[in-house]
């Protein structure tokens, strides 16, 4: 599976931006997307993920309420609207996708986009 992340940018606090990920690859469906981010000097870190059907979602803390992760099967794409920005969401956000398992550490999945910036200004 390749990943290819787009969306990224520099939002004002308060602002909303929307992510998304393009994948190849024709069995999409049965993989679990996730969203980290890293942060200058910080440890990447868990966002949300999706299961394959789309059944079931998870956040992080920090963002649940503020940020929504979905999937469109049909098209290989995951989306991270994110509203609400805050400064503390800059970061270099990855999309991930896992074969199975539904864990948070982002040594569980086995594929890695490139990753886009989100900037958000105080």
């Amino acid at each position: 599976v390749q990943l290819q992340a787009s969306g990224g940018g520099l939002v004002q606090a308060g602002g909303s931006l929307r992510l998304s990920c393009a994948a190849s690859g024709r069995t999409f469906s049965s993989y679990v997307m996730g969203w980290f981010r890293q942060a200058p000097g910080k440890e990447r870190e868990f966002v949300a993920h999706i299961r394959g059907s789309g059944s079931s979602t998870d956040y992080a803390d920090s963002v649940k309420g503020r940020f929504t992760i979905s999937r469109d099967n049909a098209k290989n794409t995951v989306t991270l609207q994110m509203n609400s920005l805050k400064p503390e969401d800059t970061a270099v956000y990855y999309c991930a996708a896992r074969r199975t398992g539904w864990g948070k550490p982002l040594y569980e999945y086995d594929y890695w986009g490139q990753g886009t910036l989100v900037t958000v200004s105080s």
